[in-house]
């Protein structure tokens, strides 16, 4: 075990200052090195060999989005965080980013009144980060044993214990428990890449409506959306107040709201709260999930994908209680198997699979159990 190596890209001084001061006070970080651009960045990654870079997207010289190019030219597994503005261009940038192979992002303090409350936001918002994508350098061989799930594609439903998952061979997935009428899908840090792969490989008659929650905040779930939409043959649409949730269309829960489904009548519409965070976390898995269930019982297909923390675990346990089905994404796939370990090791999950196989999986399960296209029938009650 060491500190873990950072290496601080941006062309602004007092932000290369200020992200400097905030990690070296962490006892876990250390930062080896600063650069004011993407050209400096290159010669200093090759000298300093950092465990993880933070990285400006508008830089002179070489800016964010070419670095990045650059960097996976050289250095396939080397973590990125992106620190960028929260602003459309921000949004667009960072997506970006992320598609050329970033791990992640953070968004600059913006508006925050003083040095110290952007100190706090870059020590909430970023280490957290640093500490997941190099969980490896602060656990010890015997932590990271027991972290890892003894399985790689399939775990046996159980009561759930506090104890490491079965590792029995899953049941058949021909074992069906009833009709599917919605696909929930959760995740955080990985997601953007990892739904811009699974979604596009989705039919455009796909027979069930999909909702999202997506770890992001406000702008970047829109730009998400357009960006998801214009991959897949499928309709993705940043959520509204009052639509209704049917087949044929993907809804993402908008940043800084919970998307909550409701029943109105025959039909299931979409709301959006204000509701406190949970699990740190607005919008939250766990609170979309826990509201598809109360609208479609165990009619539930919900699938939790790459993400740090647990949010999604509450809500996946609704989702086992109510008799509907789990899916996690295996930990080899995931860049950080956060979410989706802990729904793992909690036994819930029919299986736990890789994200390349994931689309297969999802519509396996719903060719075997059957489906309501998207209408919610009495099985749910």
């Amino acid at each position: 075990m060491r500190r873990i190596r950072v290496l601080v890209i941006d062309d602004a001084v007092v932000v290369r200052r200020l992200v400097t001061d905030v990690l070296s006070a962490d006892p876990a970080i250390e930062v080896v090195g600063v650069a004011a651009n993407g050209r400096i960045a290159l010669q200093k990654i090759a000298q300093l060999a950092p465990d993880i870079i933070t990285l400006d997207i508008e830089m002179p010289e070489m800016d964010g989005l070419t670095t990045v190019t650059e960097i996976r030219k050289q250095w396939k597994q080397l973590p990125i965080i992106m620190f960028s503005t929260l602003s459309a261009r921000g949004a667009t940038a960072t997506l970006e980013a992320l598609a050329r192979g970033a791990t992640d992002y953070v968004t600059k303090p913006a508006n925050v009144g003083s040095v110290t409350a952007a100190q706090q936001s870059v020590r909430a918002e970023l280490i957290p980060r640093i500490k997941s994508l190099c969980a490896g350098l602060l656990l010890s061989p015997d932590q990271l044993a027991a972290n890892r799930l003894p399985v790689e594609h399939a775990v046996a439903r159980h009561t759930p214990s506090a104890g490491a998952v079965s590792t029995t061979a899953a049941k058949p997935v021909t074992l069906a428990r009833g009709p599917i009428a919605i696909l929930a899908i959760g995740t955080s840090t990985g997601g953007p890449n990892a739904l811009a792969q699974l979604i596009p490989q989705l039919p455009a008659d796909f027979p069930v409506p999909i909702v999202i929650t997506q770890h992001m905040p406000p702008l970047f779930t829109k730009f998400l959306a357009d960006r998801l939409h214009s991959m897949s043959p499928l309709t993705v649409r940043e959520a509204e107040p009052g639509v209704e949730i049917e087949a044929g269309t993907v809804w993402i829960a908008p940043g800084d709201n919970h998307m909550v489904l409701r029943r109105n009548g025959e039909q299931v519409i979409a709301t959006l709260t204000k509701e406190p965070p949970e699990n740190s976390c607005r919008p939250a898995v766990d609170v979309m999930l826990r509201s598809v269930v109360a609208c479609y019982g165990r009619q539930v297909l919900s699938v939790i994908l790459t993400g740090m923390g647990q949010d999604g675990l509450r809500g996946s346990e609704a989702v086992y209680a109510a008799g509907g089905y789990v899916i996690a994404q295996d930990e080899h796939s995931s860049v950080v198997w956060g979410m989706p370990g802990f729904v793992a090791r909690a036994g819930i999950a029919d299986s736990v699979t890789p994200l390349g196989t994931m689309a297969q999986t999802i519509a396996t399960r719903i060719r075997v159990a059957g489906h309501t296209r998207g209408r919610a029938s009495a099985l749910a009650q």
